[in-house]
């Protein structure tokens, strides 16, 4: 997988128009020169360094430079797409539409009756076509996915001014732990800043929408007790993505407090299943073992096990569902508090943790192939043992009740992949 790499912008010649009347001492001259030299490396240096020196450095804000919106034809789409067929139903903007589970969950909003329009940047932080294949997907079932991002505060108050949004499922994200040691900036852009403007525009909308967002099982960082449950601290975060993720919650609790809007967050349990993200273990394991290519086994310290609670999709998409559902309508109006507002936050996992290397047997079994496995020493690169969820609170509030075992899951994920990558002629993996 390939990222834009940093492109230094071509500094400008200093022009003046007074110079040339001048007349220096030589060793004035001298140092004018070198003074002048030196303040050109400085801005050059300065420039090559800065995260925003190009427009196109950092994937997620490409769409605030190409993406189009707007006019006729652009807001009937719109407005097509957000319409309701059902009693009661929902009229939802699904941020990070075209990713994996902003994909799934707007299908199953769009075939229950709620109205969906999609939001999406179509970054390559893996493989866009991708992306755009779900795209596809989404466009058979009736779902229109606006490309543009969700920084772009003109584009989100014109859909509002379109579509008088019930509900928010914001799952625009960064994603992945061990990316941040490359692209910091991505990070705090999207799952900061994004989330921020997210909750702007809602918190300006009349009336305000009632919003449920991703957070993440890695705000539990480094705690050592097991299972995780919403009430353990989360202060001690292991990577920068979980540090933007609790950032987030901090933010929601500040705009819940201020304008009355009606928030929950999503703490998520590693999802996997069809149409996943090709930087996750399972998916990367999977190529890899069809390629003969060695997989890497991290170990804890003392040769530990590393185990996470994997969660299939479809259960993942019950609960934002139930969360959507049971989500109580925000008390303010047009940016101004008038009571207090529901916040809440659930886990949503298997509550069963699998060991790593147990994900690969079961992959071996059903690609019938044997896994060239290397054991290495799990990096200091933010990623963490073990993960595990106490979903009882979940289980209480919103009847969630997680029915796919690991087994079953990576048995329906390897039958979408084989048929999408090799029995349908799509592009290779890589």
């Amino acid at each position: 997988m390939s990222h834009l790499d940093n492109i230094p912008s071509t500094p400008g010649k200093f022009k003046s128009p007074y110079i040339h009347r001048l007349r220096f001492h030589p060793s004035l001259s001298k140092f004018t020169f070198c003074f002048f030299l030196f303040l050109g490396l400085i801005l050059y240096f300065f420039f090559l360094s800065s995260p925003s020196s190009s427009p196109i450095s950092d994937p997620s804000r490409r769409s605030l430079r190409t993406s189009t919106w707007g006019g006729p034809a652009w807001e009937k789409r719109v407005r097509s797409s957000a319409r309701v067929r059902s009693r009661n139903g929902l009229s939802v903007l699904v941020t990070g539409a075209a990713g994996f589970v902003g994909t799934h969950v707007s299908v199953s909003l769009k075939r229950r009756g709620d109205g969906v329009v999609g939001l999406d940047n179509f970054n390559d932080y893996y493989d866009p076509s991708l992306k755009r294949a779900r795209q596809a997907l989404l466009d058979r079932t009736g779902v229109f996915v606006v490309d543009g991002d969700i920084n772009d505060s003109a584009l989100l108050g014109k859909l509002f001014s379109v579509v008088k949004f019930t509900h928010v499922m914001h799952l625009a994200a960064q994603a992945g732990v061990r990316y941040a040691m490359q692209n910091p900036g991505s990070y705090v852009h999207s799952n900061v800043a994004g989330l921020v403007s997210v909750l702007e525009v809602c918190k300006s909308a009349n009336p305000q929408p009632a919003i449920v967002w991703a957070s993440s099982s890695s705000v539990y960082g480094l705690n050592s007790k097991v299972p995780f449950s919403e009430k353990d601290r989360t202060d001690q975060p292991a990577s920068l993505y979980a540090a933007t993720k609790k950032a987030g919650e901090e933010i929601a609790h500040t705009y819940n407090h201020i304008y009355g809007l009606s928030i929950t967050g999503l703490r998520f349990f590693t999802v996997y299943g069809p149409w996943g993200r090709p930087d996750m273990a399972y998916f990367f394991f999977t190529k890899d073992i069809l390629k003969g290519k060695s997989i890497p086994i991290f170990q804890g310290p003392d040769h530990g096990t590393v185990a996470r609670d994997f969660t299939y999709i479809d259960d993942i998409v019950k609960g934002c569902l139930a969360s959507l559902d049971t989500a109580e309508k925000s008390t303010g109006s047009g940016g101004k508090k008038k009571g207090a507002a529901q916040l809440r936050v659930f886990n949503l996992g298997n509550t069963s943790p699998v060991p790593v290397s147990k994900l690969v047997s079961i992959l071996e079994k059903l690609l019938k192939v044997k896994a060239n496995r290397k054991m290495v020493k799990m990096p200091r690169n933010g990623d963490v043992q073990f993960t595990h969820a106490n979903i009882s609170l979940a289980q209480r509030e919103l009847g969630y009740k997680p029915t796919t075992d690991l087994q079953t899951g990576l048995k329906k994920f390897v039958r979408w992949y084989l048929g999408y990558y090799s029995g349908s002629g799509k592009k290779s993996a890589e």
